[in-house]
């Protein structure tokens, strides 16, 4: 299972007809968290799928709405350069130091979560 993140400002950019597309894009923001927080039956997918024209392997396909996905909601105000970095930037620095004395030797790393060591020791391996 992958959790997913979804980043949505509160405010557009470009008001467009009363920031009626601003409106679409968090409703569907707001419909996708839900419909992987709570899925739906396989009979209620069903019905649905084959009301719009599905049938067979293409509806078997896409007949998985289990639901139960961890997601996260990152919402703020307004999209800006200032807060896309403020996100991540400072945590990044902060590991970075502890990072960057373990890429000075060709010792094999597990001080990390898993994909952080397969990567670290991933590029140990490959350099040159």
């Amino acid at each position: 299972m992958i959790p997913a993140d979804f980043l949505m400002p509160a405010q557009t950019q470009h008001p467009i007809r009363n920031d009626l597309h601003h409106k679409i894009l968090i409703a569907n923001f707001l419909a996708q968290t839900e419909a992987l927080m709570k899925g739906k039956t396989a009979e209620e997918a069903r019905k649905e799928l084959e009301a719009s024209g599905l049938s067979g392997e293409a509806l078997e396909k896409l007949l998985p709405h289990k639901g139960n996905k961890p997601t996260n909601s990152i919402v703020f105000k307004k999209l800006t350069p200032f807060v896309l970095g403020s996100l991540v930037v400072e945590l990044g620095k902060q590991l970075a130091k502890r990072i960057e004395p373990e890429l000075q030797d060709t010792a094999e790393v597990h001080s990390h979560d898993s994909s952080t060591n397969g990567l670290i020791n991933f590029f140990k391996k490959n350099y040159a």
